[in-house]
């Protein structure tokens, strides 16, 4: 009886996992296995890790195999504040300009694809990379940096550099909430595991409620020492993030599916399932 449970390596999931007690289930035989976005997205769809919070785009392409967890997500109304494109020039200028991408992200790239083709009609040329500021900025005309990666460059402040946050540009031509990790588990999972998912999910939403509730104070002092910055910065970004996924979040994610399969970067529209719990007050 035991989970392999992936964690993403970046601050903006860790409502969901900051008071869980993760002795409780390492005494099960469960592991908790951090990994960025893009490797974790890959060991679960080999099987490696039976749930986490994944990419949604990874969901969208491995639905078939798994199911959500219900009310569980990073999303945004707007301003995400760690999904950010870096521009020599304004965005409307980047047709035919080099782009270089995190190699850390699968939701934030494609969602950056259909911003550019979608609203503004641009065909960019992109080039995958490792997640170097300096480095990307050398031979191309922009970057695309997610996380703790793009919260630093951002903390850089180059006067020349545009900055653009893809959940505010989303947000801006649809009026939808945009989700870029969602919390998936495999079915066979499920199968094998359903009584140890629950508990797993009850502390989960549990978590997430107790670090809105503090106003994610306590969460914010464990945070700075490991990654810098002020206060009142990471107070400001946690209070921007939405932990939730209800009817809104369900539409603006299925709209983004809808655009990616569009423009031919996901091969269909996924169906959407959710962990069937039977917990009361969850």
């Amino acid at each position: 009886m035991a989970l392999n449970i992936g964690e993403i390596k970046y601050t903006n999931i860790l409502p969901m996992f900051f008071y869980l007690n993760k002795n409780e289930f390492e005494r099960t035989g469960s592991k908790f296995i951090p990994q960025i976005p893009a490797e974790l997205n890959r060991r679960m769809a080999r099987g490696e890790i039976d749930l986490g919070g994944i990419s949604s785009f990874s969901f969208g392409e491995n639905s078939s195999q798994y199911s959500l967890f219900p009310n569980l997500s990073v999303s945004t109304f707007g301003k995400v504040g760690s999904i950010l494109l870096f521009s020599k020039t304004a965005v409307g200028e980047l047709d035919g300009k080099k782009i270089a991408l995190t190699s850390s992200s699968a939701t934030s790239v494609v969602l950056l694809k259909i911003i550019l083709k979608e609203f503004y009609g641009l065909n960019p040329v992109y080039e995958t990379m490792a997640p170097h500021y300096g480095q990307m900025l050398q031979d191309h005309d922009a970057c695309l940096l997610i996380g703790e990666d793009a919260i630093k460059a951002d903390w850089r402040q180059d006067k020349e550099i545009h900055v653009y946050d893809l959940g505010e540009l989303w947000f801006n031509h649809t009026g939808l909430p945009m989700t870029y990790a969602v919390m998936a588990v495999r079915n066979d999972t499920i199968k094998r595991e359903p009584a140890l998912l629950e508990k797993l999910l009850f502390e989960m939403s549990e978590s997430k409620q107790k670090t809105k509730s503090d106003h994610y104070q306590e969460m914010i002092r464990h945070i700075l020492p490991a990654h810098g910055g002020e206060y009142s910065f990471w107070a400001n970004y946690f209070h921007g993030i939405n932990y939730d996924f209800g009817e809104e979040h369900l539409k603006g994610l299925k709209h983004y599916f809808q655009l990616a399969h569009k423009h031919s970067l996901i091969e269909s529209v996924p169906a959407f399932t959710f962990f069937d719990y039977s917990l009361q007050g969850i």
